[in-house]
């Protein structure tokens, strides 16, 4: 049994919340959800304004969104992440050294990039945003992973998913609309200094975080698992081997192209660069089948190898120097696979469907959210920043709260399940907008709404029908983003947290972005009304998904006989 279901949760409940939100995890966690969405929103979105400011090009500042790839392809280095201790740092714990090196180091690079100006300096200014991006996806890994580690009965992974998205969104809302509203007063130099300093006072901070030690007890537990590799029963390590070259091969490729690929970009003349487009849409289904499809064939093999009693060893091996090497690299590359894969069985072929489906409407929809409101509706730039970054973001802080009250009240399933049925529900909403938003004005005027918003200076009718529209989807979102955070978290081992979540999470990053040039060329040829019942579609599938699922928890705890978290869930 994994490590993610080895003691029984205790029912959800007012107790369990409570508990949680008292709790000095919960604490943490939040500050280090702010310290994981405050480098993406300035990297990647508030960057842009500094540097429309500074008059950059526009075709340079597409290539800075090419820094975003470091998210995307996150889990290509997370086998690192899950067995290198840092020198001297070792201390601080298995997690904590990594986060708050990240967080200094990110502090680091906000502060240096103060210093320089965008158009005199690019390179530097682009070297220094790359690492930097390299730096947050590294960060993003490890705080996923030490918030499956630290969960426990008391902060529940529940709570734990739900505070570390809204620290997230708060980090969002500071260095996107906060950010741009000081850039005003005191300029964007003192702007990324300030955020500079905010980050290293977090990682000030995270010193005192709870952790994994490395304890003597954890070193003998490593020698442990690295000797069970020559146990008898255990595969043969010239058959491991080959599966390790295998998957090390793929993925190896995979981290090269992506390299290559960034490099050429950041670097080479405007009429040199590689078309990013058709870099996503040929390389992207590649690198998916290489580094997940073809290493989890791979695992399957193995799991099945070892069950059947094939090509395992009879006896103890004595190890060697080589073949430790071998051990420690397939422990850190194989084994999370291995473990993932053997534990759900065939079940992973629903679990796959459902992270390709759940969030995939909400990551394409993204890029022509924008060009929806400000070309199709003809709404104004102010308009579109007080619905979308100002109330909006209020909106999804408030669904994330009620996400994470229905987690420990309802239950992780039933509140999936739910997050789901809106989340996909809520595209109506935006259908009837394309149509020309007859009954969200009506639903406006029925609860006051339109009557407060016309209240203000700028308010108007239209703008209390776009801002009830996002509201209303930007909660479904903060409710379904709570319980899908809080199911990945569930489903991976704490032993091979990095890895396991890291894969999970960039599959469906992943998936979004190569769904985009074809969600593209619906909008042209068919128009955004159709394109809304399309992921609607799509979100019903979700739902669909997750009643399965549901019922394979709440079947696996009662065959089992031993209640595991996401069982208790379930029920």
């Amino acid at each position: 049994m994994s490590q993610a279901a080895a003691k029984p949760a205790k029912k959800p409940g007012w107790a369990t919340l409570l508990r949680a939100l008292g709790h000095r995890k919960t604490g943490f966690m939040a500050i280090f959800g702010f310290a994981a969405g405050l480098p993406y929103a300035l990297l990647l979105g508030t960057l842009y304004a500094w540097l429309t400011e500074a008059e950059v090009d526009l075709e340079t500042m597409g290539v800075f969104s090419l820094i975003g790839l470091a998210y995307a392809f996150k889990f290509l280095w997370s086998p690192m992440l899950d067995r290198i201790d840092l020198p001297v740092l070792r201390g601080l714990g298995k997690r904590k050294q990594w986060i708050v090196t990240a967080q200094v180091l990110l502090g680091a690079i906000l502060v240096t990039m103060s210093l320089l100006d965008p158009k005199s300096s690019l390179g530097w200014f682009s070297l220094l945003a790359g690492i930097g991006a390299f730096a947050s996806a590294t960060q993003d890994v490890v705080i996923d992973a030490w918030r499956v580690d630290v969960a426990d009965e008391e902060a529940t992974i529940d709570i734990l998913s739900s505070v570390y998205q809204m620290g997230y969104r708060l980090a969002a809302l500071a260095g996107g609309a906060l950010a741009l509203i000081l850039a005003d007063d005191i300029g964007w130099p003192a702007v990324y200094a300030l955020m500079g300093g905010l980050l290293l006072l977090v990682g000030f901070a995270g010193l005192f975080a709870p952790d994994q030690g490395q304890s003597a007890e954890d070193v003998l537990a490593d020698s442990d698992q690295l000797a069970e590799l020559r146990e008898p029963g255990q595969i043969d390590p010239r058959i491991r081997n080959w599966a390790l070259i295998a998957v090390g091969v793929l993925w190896g490729w995979a981290l090269v192209t992506v390299g290559i690929f960034m490099v050429r970009s950041l670097t080479a003349t405007p009429e040199l660069r590689p078309d990013s487009t058709a870099f996503i849409t040929t390389f992207g289904p590649l690198i998916i089948i290489a580094t997940v499809v073809l290493p989890a064939l791979i695992a399957g093999w193995l799991v099945k190898m070892k069950s059947d009693g094939r090509h395992v060893l009879k006896e103890h091996l004595p190890v060697s120097s080589t073949g430790l090497i071998s051990d420690h690299l397939y422990r850190a590359l194989i084994l999370p696979l291995v473990e993932f894969v053997g534990r759900m069985g065939w079940s992973l072929v629903l679990l796959l469907a459902l992270v390709l489906t759940y969030r995939i409407t909400d990551s394409i929809w993204g890029t022509f959210a924008y060009p929806f409101y400000l070309g199709e509706l003809q709404y104004t730039t102010d308009e579109v920043a007080v619905a979308s970054k100002f109330f909006g973001v209020g909106a999804v802080l408030v669904g994330l709260a009620l996400g994470g009250f229905l987690l420990t009240v309802l239950g992780r399933m039933a509140t999936l399940t739910l997050g789901a049925l809106l989340a996909a529900l809520t595209n109506l909403l935006y259908a009837d907008l394309a149509l020309g938003g007859a009954y969200m004005q009506a639903a406006s005027d029925a609860v006051g709404f339109t009557w407060a918003v016309t209240q203000f200076p700028g308010g108007s009718e239209a703008l209390a029908r776009l801002m009830i529209t996002i509201a209303g989807e930007n909660i479904a979102v903060g409710i379904a983003g709570a319980a899908y955070v809080a199911y990945l978290s569930s489903i991976v081992a704490k032993g091979y947290s990095a890895v396991q979540y890291a894969l999970l999470s960039s599959l469906t990053m992943l998936v979004g972005t190569l769904g985009r040039g074809a969600l593209g060329q619906m909008i042209e040829e068919q128009g955004y009304y159709y394109v809304f019942i399309f992921t609607m579609a799509i979100g019903m599938v979700a739902v669909v998904l997750c009643i399965f699922e549901w019922i394979r928890v709440a079947r696996a705890g009662r065959q089992s006989g031993i209640v595991a978290p996401e069982a208790v869930a379930a029920q």
